[in-house]
Parts: structure tokens; C-alpha cells; sequence
């Protein structure tokens, strides 16, 4: 994996890698395997304007503790209160709590406390939900905050490099598109899917045991070869 091998080159200081689900997570078992460093997740839920689902008004990042990220600009913008802020974030909370679940389950995240934090997607076409991450993890006092994606925009890496202490981005067309257009295969990646995969990274780290202490699913199964597939999204 390319990414890795370029994250590597840094020599960054006890990394640990964190992916964006669900498409960011076989490109975060590479760079973590390239970087011999600890994987998690990074859960974050948009919360969408009213009647516009898709503009962020504010988003939940899964934690300990879990926080609320708001887009002040977007906030203002719809003269929205504390109420309505209020039951907008209540309607995307059980979305947050079943990913959690499904994805952690029992397991507290990894600390980042002065740590060097690589967040990872398969992409950052407007990166909202990168830039709500790094604002997150900013409160969670790690040493460096690493934007590593394979592909984005000119203008979406320059506005990420004002969050991040820096960005490490291997392919920047300038007609960008939409992300299917720069991968062979994109199809979607599914809540199993994230599960091996992120099971598969941690068999690999701990000499084959599952992170409940289960058997993980072996490199040739059904389950580790439906881990490779792309998220279809727009980040």
C-alpha cells in the first residue's frame, strides 16, 4: 500500500492509526500493517440541517467521551437554538450507538494522549466528516494529527491542512469528480465487512486470537475477502 509506505518514510512518533468506517478501514489495515501501529475507529455521525439532510449542521463523534462537533457557520445560518440543536443530534444518536456496538463492542478506544493520530479514509471529496474528526481529536491532547487519504481534491487538501498538523494525500486531480471515478472497483463495504477487516488487522497484531479472544476469520475466507471492498460515499 503506497499510503503506508509514504507514512512510513515520516518516522512519526508512536503512531496509531485510526480509520473513518466503513470506507476508510481496508485502506486503514494497510497503513497500520506498513507502520506496525495500533488500529481503531474513528465513529463519526453527521447531523444534518432540517430539511437538508446532507449539509452538516453539527456531527457525533464516538468517544470516551462521545462529543458534539457543531458547524457554527451552518448553525447561524438556520437561527437554530439550543433545542433545535438538541433533537436533530437525539434523531442520529442511536445510529452512533449501533455502530459502536457493532464495530467496538465491549472495547474502549486506544488512547491518543501524545501519540501521533493518522486518520485514514478512501478518500476526502468536500472533507466535512475529516475536518469534524480532527477538530474532535484535538480535545483529546495527541501529540500530531495526520490526515492520510489516497485521493482528494487540490482545494479539500488545502482546507485540511489548516485543521491538521499535516496532510499526506498521494493523488490530487484537479478534476476530481466523485470518488467512485478514481478507484477500479468501489462497491459498497458493509457493516461485516468493517467487522473482518478491523478483526482480520488485530488476529494479525496479536498472533491470530479475535479482539473478544475468538478465532478471526483466516486471510482466505469469505469474510477477510469481502474486507478489501470501497465504501460508495462522497466524504
Amino acid at each position: 500500500m503506497k499510503l503506508g509506505l509514504e507514512l512510513a518514510n515520516l518516522h512519526l512518533h508512536q503512531p496509531v492509526v485510526l480509520a473513518l468506517p466503513r470506507g476508510g478501514v481496508p485502506v486503514a489495515v494497510e497503513v497500520a500493517r506498513a507502520l506496525k501501529a495500533p488500529l481503531d475507529l474513528l465513529i463519526v455521525r453527521k447531523v444534518g440541517a432540517p430539511g437538508n439532510p446532507e449539509l452538516a449542521v453539527a456531527a457525533i463523534v464516538d468517544g470516551d467521551p462521545g462529543e458534539v462537533v457543531l458547524n457554527r457557520e451552518i448553525v447561524e445560518t438556520y437561527e437554530l437554538d439550543e433545542d433545535g440543536l438538541r433533537v436533530l443530534i437525539a434523531k442520529e444518536r442511536p445510529e452512533l450507538e449501533r455502530q459502536r456496538v457493532a464495530y467496538r463492542g465491549k472495547n474502549r478506544p486506544i488512547s491518543i494522549a501524545g501519540k501521533t493520530v493518522i486518520i485514514v479514509d478512501d478518500g476526502a471529496a468536500t472533507g466535512a466528516t475529516m475536518k469534524i474528526a480532527v477538530r474532535a481529536l484535538k480535545r483529546r491532547s495527541p501529540r500530531e494529527i495526520i490526515v492520510a487519504v489516497p485521493v482528494s481534491p487540490q482545494e479539500t487538501v488545502a482546507e485540511l491542512a489548516r485543521e491538521a498538523d499535516r496532510v499526506v494525500c498521494l493523488s490530487q486531480p484537479g478534476q476530481f469528480r466523485a470518488l467512485s471515478y478514481h478507484y477500479l472497483r468501489f462497491p459498497q463495504l458493509s457493516d461485516s465487512d468493517v467487522i473482518a477487516a478491523m478483526d482480520g488487522a488485530v488476529r494479525s497484531q496479536t498472533g491470530g486470537q479475535h479482539r473478544s479472544g475468538q478465532q478471526a476469520a483466516g486471510p482466505g475466507s469469505k469474510a477477510a475477502t469481502k474486507s478489501i471492498r470501497r465504501n460508495n460515499r462522497e466524504k
